[in-house]
């Protein structure tokens, strides 16, 4: 199969993003994810396969959905329409049934063809602004055939190409991908492996150990790690400096903190999920204490 071929699972195809490598960029965001992240806020990106939501403030309670499930995953209860994960087979029949678009799905099967077709659309933007093609997810490398197939026929496109990752895959796949790419956004979460296991469900070894590889593969390509600061996790002095010393060890060019929020918690009212961070919040005054660390650790001042 020749790359423009390649199919995947891709959730949203999101234009006019300028936070996301250099420039104007398109972000093709893959379905899938290795972590299970408490503060997740892409919970629909979490499965490899589509998955069906419910907008509760769509529904006209018709019960369309109800009567055309042939595997009845579909009830109506005081809290209003649940599906059944382990009856729901996926066949979409619910969505094309609700007259209010109550239903719909994230996720859909492309080609690399059409997911580039897509992103070229602006392709006059990237010219302007050296901007280009960003991969994310979920987790881009969850699907690493399809993700090293968009970056191959991409390069051939000319497109300038960039990754948001959190680098837990084979560091063969790691460095394939490293090969395409002008632009690589890491995240990590925190050193401490345990913890690491606690909060995302994984161990860390193997991110760490890929990122040291890619540096040394690839010592002139832009590195931008990148650290969510989440309330009971790591928004402590001692995980954010232990993280700014390896950003700085590992030669990465930028070292970010993203502040903690919650944009995403309606996704898993859709998705009939309970939203695992409860009402916790960010500290403000904290957070700006601990930037200011990092970018003293990143500058060499501590």
């Amino acid at each position: 199969m020749n790359d423009a071929a390649e199919k995947g699972i891709v959730f949203n195809i999101q234009a006019y993003s300028v936070h996301d490598g250099p420039g104007i960029r398109t972000i093709a965001f893959l379905k899938g994810c290795p972590l299970k992240c408490r503060w997740c806020s892409n919970p629909e990106s979490q499965r490899h396969a589509p998955d069906i939501c419910w907008n509760d403030t769509l529904c006209i309670g018709c019960g369309s959905c109800i009567e055309i499930c042939p595997r009845g995953a579909l009830s109506r209860t005081e809290q209003g329409i649940v599906r059944s994960r382990e009856r729901c087979d996926d066949c979409g029949l619910c969505v094309k049934a609700c007259p209010a678009l109550a239903m719909f799905v994230y996720g859909e099967e492309k080609t690399v063809q059409q997911v580039l077709d897509d992103v070229e659309k602006d392709s006059l933007f990237y010219a302007r602004s050296s901007g280009g093609l960003t991969l994310s997810g979920g987790e881009a490398m969850a699907q690493p055939r399809f993700a090293l197939a968009l970056l191959r026929e991409a390069k051939k496109r000319r497109l300038n190409r960039a990754m948001e990752t959190c680098a837990l895959c084979t560091e063969e796949d790691f460095l394939a991908a490293a090969s395409l790419l002008d632009y690589l956004f890491v995240d990590v979460k925190c050193l401490d492996p345990d913890k690491h296991r606690e909060f995302t469900g994984v161990p860390n070894e193997r991110i760490l150990s890929n990122i040291r590889a890619v540096r040394e593969a690839f010592p002139d390509l832009k590195l931008h790690i990148r650290t969510p600061v989440i309330p009971g996790v790591n928004d402590n002095a001692e995980e954010i400096a232990a993280i700014a010393r390896f950003a700085r060890e590992v030669g990465a060019h930028q070292y970010e903190l993203l502040a903690y929020h919650k944009m995403g918690e309606n996704k898993y009212r859709f998705l009939g999920m309970e939203y695992p961070m409860g009402d916790v919040k960010l500290d403000e005054e904290r957070f700006n204490e601990l930037k200011a660390l990092a970018a003293d650790i990143m500058a060499g001042n501590a």
